[in-house]
């Protein structure tokens, strides 16, 4: 054991505790998968020191054949995970091991419920994999040395998982990590080579280094060599250069949980091969849950990027579009330079070709999924939905493929979910109907409630009803699908189109000429709320109705930008009112002028809440109707 120096002994961030006591508890009945997280680790690091070494060749220090070894003591009851890649300093090691610098990590503890099972989820989407060894250990010692560094420089660090941990320098001659576990008592199943050999071929075989145990010697004791010799135990070959023929369902599921850190199997992959004139392999993965930094836009994302099997970069996120960053997986490029870098990687036309092609590839793979697969689909539209509303505004040649992706409520279906397809709305089209009608609000409560859907409901004309915040945004670059004008209820003067008959058309327009007189009593006491007043062709039972104007912003529009601290230019919306209903009946008679602008401020502030709105004036509101019902009871 060599001396170690400049020791001392540091806390744990706090997040670090609260996810050690977690993964400990929540982990415990999976607990085998702290190997694999530890391999992964390791393959990671080779990975980056092959990437150095293209650049400072000196970092290999002789000896370029890279490999992982996994050993045991049954005596000492240890179990030590060892590779030769690029190493920790002394900082590495603190920062690495004593802290978590993740965006959002607060947000995530947030999120944990007590529950193991999805605690777990949790916990392994956040990618914390060193941290797995407390699971079977007691104690963890990581002796390491950052490639480059000289011998004296090696780092030890020292933990039990609890408040602190020890870090001290000592000497260490070769470059790489040796983790060694203190296996707690009833661990001793992982001090066994037999066992060791299942969990790495069960987890592992796809990892493209040699993965070594000590061959197993079942003779006398004399007969076993005085150092061991060791044998490779995984395939040990990149999975993605094999042929798909040759890979099993299995074997693609535990790749996607190596390269996506994650816990849980993927919903789809796709694998492929491209050679002619651009030459690459990708293999794409759609993840089953969202990880916790989704919505933050700025958060690493990007697919594994391999040049001529050579790891270059970790999250390349040149290859697909930002509504697409929760594909995970690996590319691989005959066409780029090993030296690639990310300032290279920003255009040019095997980048835009690949991007091209690879976001084509993820779409379609969605659409298998969507058609083979649609119990599977439904659980990726709740986690990833969302992102995909931002492909129509981000990727304009792939707009009408992104669309037919998408789902919504409709008032076809009661449920609420968002199950309904263009496709399947498409179908139902009633007969001379041209339009593609929707409906923006807060929730499926407000919207499937709303009086802007009278006329359609009388008509049995079916509407998508659209609740995301993303929506009004999206159908501002959503106009059309399949030759198809999309047409917003609330929107302007509804037309619709040959789902009204001339006769229609005629009672209509007979019916707007008796209540001219009223519309213009109306237009003078709104005059500050509204920008105009109309006779309603779209209820049926509501005595009037707020209409947005046809280039004003809708309420979700105006709530975000207001959220966001940006101006909100100034618009009044349409009062149009129905004609045949009793209160604009009443509203008609009324010769008392104070009373008629009451009555006409109450309509007016009712048809606001139906909308969704908040009242300007609320205290006048309840006064106006405070007013009425004494009239009312008098």
């Amino acid at each position: 054991m060599s001396v170690e120096t400049q020791k001392e002994t540091l806390g744990f961030q706090t997040e670090v505790k609260q996810l050690l006591h977690l993964m400990i508890h929540s982990l415990y009945s999976n607990k085998e998968i702290f190997l694999r997280e530890l391999i992964s680790n390791a393959s990671d690091a080779a990975d980056k020191l092959r990437f150095e070494a293209l650049a400072k060749p000196e970092l290999l220090e002789g000896g370029a054949e890279l490999k992982i070894r996994v050993s045991f003591d049954k005596d000492a009851k240890t179990l030590t995970v060892e590779d030769n890649g690029i190493g920790l300093s002394r900082e590495d090691a603190i920062t690495h091991l004593g802290t978590i610098a993740k965006s959002g990590t607060a947000e995530f503890l947030k999120n944990l419920t007590g529950d193991q099972k999805k605690d777990s989820r949790l916990i392994g989407q956040f990618g914390v994999g060193f941290y797995s060894a407390f699971i079977v250990a007691d104690k963890v010692d990581v002796f390491s040395r950052r490639a480059g560094l000289p011998a004296a420089e090696g780092v030890h660090w020292s933990s039990k998982g609890e408040g602190e941990f020890e870090v001290a320098t000592v000497e260490k001659a070769e470059r790489g990590t040796r983790i060694v576990l203190h296996l707690k008592s009833g661990e001793e199943e992982f001090a066994d080579g037999w066992r060791l050999r299942n969990i790495i071929k069960k987890y592992s075989d796809h990892v493209a280094l040699p993965i070594e145990l000590p061959k197993e010697h079942y003779g006398e004791e004399k007969d076993k060599p005085a150092e061991p010799e060791w044998e490779t135990v995984n395939r040990a070959s990149a999975l993605w250069t094999r042929p798909r023929s040759e890979i099993k369902d299995e074997e693609y599921t535990e790749f996607y949980k190596h390269v996506g850190h994650d816990f849980e199997d993927p919903l789809a992959w796709s694998h492929n091969k491209v050679e002619g004139k651009l030459e690459y392999t990708s293999l794409l993965y759609v993840p089953g849950r969202a990880p916790f930094d989704l919505y933050h836009r700025e958060a690493p994302k990007g697919l594994k990027l391999y040049v001529q099997r050579v790891f270059i970069m970790d999250q390349a996120d040149q290859f697909l579009p930002l509504y697409l960053r929760f594909i995970k997986g690996v590319v691989d490029s005959n066409d780029l330079s090993l030296n690639v870098s990310r300032e290279i990687l920003q255009s040019g036309p095997v980048i835009d070709s690949m991007k091209s092609a690879l976001t084509k590839r993820a779409l379609d793979m969605l659409e298998k999924l969507a058609k083979d697969k649609p119990e599977d689909y439904k659980t990726f539209w709740k986690q990833f939905g969302q992102v995909l509303k931002e492909g129509p505004a981000e990727d304009f040649a792939n707009k009408e493929k992104i669309a037919g992706l998408l789902r919504f409520s409709s008032t076809h279906d009661a449920s609420g979910e968002q199950s309904v397809s263009l496709a399947d709305y498409l179908g139902r089209l009633k007969e001379g109907q041209d339009k593609l009608y929707f409906l923006t609000g807060e929730s499926y409560g407000q919207v499937k409630n709303s009086p802007h859907l009278e006329v359609f409901r009388k008509k049995g004309v079916e509407v998508l009803l659209l609740t995301d915040r993303i929506d009004e945004w999206l159908m501002s670059y959503l106009t059309e699908f399949d030759g198809k004008q999309f047409v917003d209820v609330a929107r302007g003067d509804l037309d619709l189109g040959k789902l009204d008959t001339e006769e229609d058309k005629k009672a209509q327009e007979e019916v707007a000429k008796t209540k001219e007189q009223l519309v213009e009593r109306l237009k003078k006491v709104l005059e500050a709320e509204v920008a105009e007043v109309r006779v309603s062709h779209r209820l049926t039972e509501s005595p009037a109705i707020l209409a947005i104007g046809e280039q004003d912003l809708g309420l979700q529009m105006r709530q975000i930008l207001e959220a966001s601290g940006q101006k909100v230019p100034e618009s009044k919306p349409i009062f149009e009112i129905n004609p045949q209903h009793p209160l604009i009946e009443k509203l008609d008679a009324e010769a008392d002028e104070d009373r008629f602008a009451d009555l006409s401020h109450i309509l007016f502030d009712q048809a606001a809440l139906a909308a969704g709105d908040s009242l300007k004036d609320p205290a006048g509101y309840v006064q106006r109707l405070n007013k009425l019902l004494l009239e009312l009871s008098a």
